[in-house]
């Protein structure tokens, strides 16, 4: 089966990454305010954003997992990622991940980015499940995955150390028939929504 490697929204599109976003990605994983609560430090190398790209756009191609590059349609402007990762094809589930730059916070984009990967996950791919896994600490984040319906599930104490720093996951899950329940309802609206996911 062929799946798409574009997604498209009213104001986004979502690609496989390309060299010219190499200067932007790095940028972006350099900012210490992006990197807060991610999974490592802030990058210091210029050299691991060609390196990054070069590996996500092997991995999209061999569809082992995607790193979307979220990108401005009227710009073609580089913003950030989403990640759709960890696929248990047997299970159908997955997890997300995702990261905007700091200069774009604010202005609903990666509402309206994750708004279509869950779609893509769930109807293109059709999976069954989606996870995320968060630092409890960053409220945006939470705040971004629980307007797109995701319920916290677990608490996971000092699973992580970053830069020395010890710290917690908070899980979460979103189920498809949730998703689709809260779409009917309404509940889950693509646009306009002010707070961005970091």
């Amino acid at each position: 089966m062929t799946y798409s490697k574009t997604i498209t929204t009213a104001r986004l599109i979502l690609r496989k990454p390309q060299p010219s976003d190499e200067a932007a990605l790095f940028a972006m994983h350099a900012d210490p305010e992006v990197m807060r609560y991610f999974s490592e430090p802030p990058w210091e190398e210029a050299g691991r954003a060609a390196r990054q790209i070069t590996e996500d756009a092997a991995a999209f191609e061999q569809e082992e997992f995607f790193r979307f590059a979220v990108e401005l349609a009227a710009t073609g402007e580089y913003l950030g990622s989403c990640t759709l990762f960890s696929v248990h094809r047997q299970n159908r589930r997955a997890e997300i991940g995702y990261a905007l730059a700091r200069p774009h916070w604010g202005k609903g984009y990666m509402h309206e980015a994750l708004s279509a990967l869950i779609e893509y996950a769930f109807v293109e791919r059709d999976l069954n499940r989606l996870e995320a896994d968060i630092d409890p600490r960053n409220a945006g984040s939470a705040s971004a995955l629980e307007r797109q319906g995701f319920k916290q599930e677990g608490y996971l104490p000092e699973r992580w150390i970053v830069g020395g720093e010890v710290s917690d996951s908070a899980l979460y899950g979103l189920l498809r028939r949730e998703w689709e329940a809260g779409r009917q309802d309404g509940a889950y609206a693509m646009a306009g929504r002010r707070d961005d996911a970091r």
